[in-house]
């Protein structure tokens, strides 16, 4: 397995398929690392599950994303200027007794 610093990766996403945006991380797919195929010893078969089988193998060249649109957070940010909505209504509920 390749580590980060490698200056000559073996494949790239590049390579087999036209990117656009992508960051390293899903460029150079062999960087990624702490999956369940690299576990010393293997998992015993009574303890897995079918959800653990979709995080189980690293990601290769052909199952990341070949394009990246971050997310843009201009509205939350604008709205995170003036703080949280305080609601001044009347309160008209019954209060519930408090159980012991």
């Amino acid at each position: 397995m390749n580590n980060c610093n490698d200056p000559n990766p073996k494949e790239t996403t590049s390579k087999y398929y036209r990117t656009c945006n992508l960051p390293k991380r899903f460029e150079y797919p062999s960087w990624f690392h702490g999956y369940g195929t690299e576990r010393q010893p293997p998992l015993h078969p009574c303890y897995r599950t079918t959800s653990g089988d979709y995080g189980r193998y690293p990601p290769n060249i052909h199952s990341v994303p070949t394009s990246y649109y971050p997310h843009v957070s201009e509205f939350t940010n604008f709205l995170s200027r003036f703080g949280m909505y305080r609601n001044y209504s009347l309160n008209t509920g019954l209060e519930k007794p408090r159980t012991i």
